[in-house]
């Protein structure tokens, strides 16, 4: 292992874990909070802003760190990132405290950019481990979201009242939770070693196949071993994004309240990060190909369920947004297991960024696309179109040499 000790290992896990869990506790408290600020300040058509302002923060973050990475080292790519979204939270907190829309969404734009890196932290864990333990590597770092998933709404609550106490309008309180948030993120990843391997450590991992050659006319996109990854991710993304986000809608149509809401997006979060463990050991023993594969099948199983139950908020509706969660966990885990083994270390984290924004730029098409689709053909339609774009790339991502 050279001179990369069992706890240096381990010291850099539980910071990675942390930054993952801190800054999606930020993410999803301060998201839910601006969301209705903006839609009682604003108006419900304009309530939509904060998420794109987090994606597109999220997409920018992913590829400056993805290219940053091999310059400044992990320490301080992490430091500077988590830096920026204190800063955006501290602008979001005084957008919220004044409920002035600009600030919010610029302070939720700088949040997305430290999230970026913490996004790309699956890929440093799985750099710590040989090939075939970096599965359960990064698996174990995408599941610190769980953390944050059930942190995030259940701290709302509890926030908004303390801040109501202080005098200062009850949304806020999120916000406050963002700064104690994500300043606990940048204080974790301080802590990292200081001495780590480069990405791509020879002595963690067997032989390297030969590197691909990076054409110059395709851009890292191009390169052996990322379309297949990249496409599923995509798919992954546009699938779960649209039908995640128009079953609240859905179910608030129906006549069914808040409670449903909060409980069927609970099944959604549990799906979408608790299983990462068994991702991460399905791609190790199996493959990542496989574990994408299968994550596509589970993804169109969902779509498949939401449409036999559109209005079953007790029993359909949770176990489909329970396997959409899961069925994305799997594609996300497998492609990234993918991209840790096959992409050349002078290239692996500006690739793995490049990947990173793509995907989450796919968000917002999603976000998008889906109201348009409720729009025209109501739930049904939005959960035949997910089923079909999880089901069309299958026959691309065939593997041709069985990984």
């Amino acid at each position: 292992m050279g001179t990369f000790t069992v706890a240096g290992r381990t010291r850099s896990m539980g910071v990675l874990f942390a930054g993952v869990a801190l800054l999606n506790t930020a993410t999803v408290g301060l998201g839910t909070a601006a969301t209705l600020i903006v839609a009682a300040g604003s108006g419900a058509v304009w309530s939509g802003l904060p998420s794109v302002a987090n994606v597109l923060g999220t997409a920018a973050g992913a590829l400056g760190a993805g290219t940053l990475l091999p310059v400044h080292g992990r320490r301080r790519v992490l430091v500077a990132g988590y830096g920026l979204a204190v800063l955006g939270a501290l602008v979001a907190l005084a957008g919220a405290l004044a409920t002035a829309v600009l600030p919010l969404l610029l302070g939720i734009l700088l949040v997305g950019l430290g999230n970026g890196g913490a996004q790309l932290s699956r890929y440093l864990a799985a750099d710590l481990y040989p090939e075939d333990r970096r599965g359960r590597a990064l698996s174990t770092v995408v599941w610190g979201g769980t953390v944050g998933a059930l942190a995030g709404p259940a701290l709302m609550a509890p926030a908004a009242g303390a801040a109501a106490g202080f005098g200062w309008p009850s949304l806020s309180g999120p916000a406050g939770v963002a700064v104690l948030a994500t300043a606990g993120a940048a204080l974790a990843a301080a802590f990292l070693p200081r001495h780590v391997p480069p990405l791509g450590q020879p002595d963690l991992r067997p032989a390297p196949r030969p590197p691909a050659p990076a054409t110059g006319d395709g851009g890292p996109v191009r390169q052996a071993g990322v379309a297949r990854p990249l496409v599923a991710m995509v798919t992954a993304q546009l699938t779960m994004g649209a039908v995640m986000t128009m079953t609240p809608v859905q179910l608030q149509s129906h006549g069914h309240g808040l409670d449903a809401v909060g409980w069927v997006l609970s099944a959604h979060m549990i799906g979408m990060f608790a299983l990462a463990p068994l991702s991460g050991r399905i791609a190790d023993r199996w493959g990542p190909s496989v574990t994408v594969n299968a994550g596509l099948g589970v993804l169109a199983l969902a779509a498949a369920t939401a449409l036999a139950a559109p209005t079953a908020h007790t029993s359909g509706l949770p176990i489909a947004l329970f396997l959409l969660g899961y069925g994305w966990n799997l594609v996300f885990v497998g492609g990234s297991a993918q991209l840790s083994r096959t992409l050349a270390p002078e290239t692996r984290s500006r690739v793995q960024g490049t990947v990173d924004a793509v995907v989450w730029s796919a968000s917002a098409l999603a976000g998008l696309g889906s109201g348009a689709l409720f729009a025209g053909g109501g739930y049904a339609l939005v959960a035949v179109v997910g089923g079909v774009l999880a089901l069309l790339p299958l026959a691309f991502l065939v593997p041709r040499d069985g990984r």
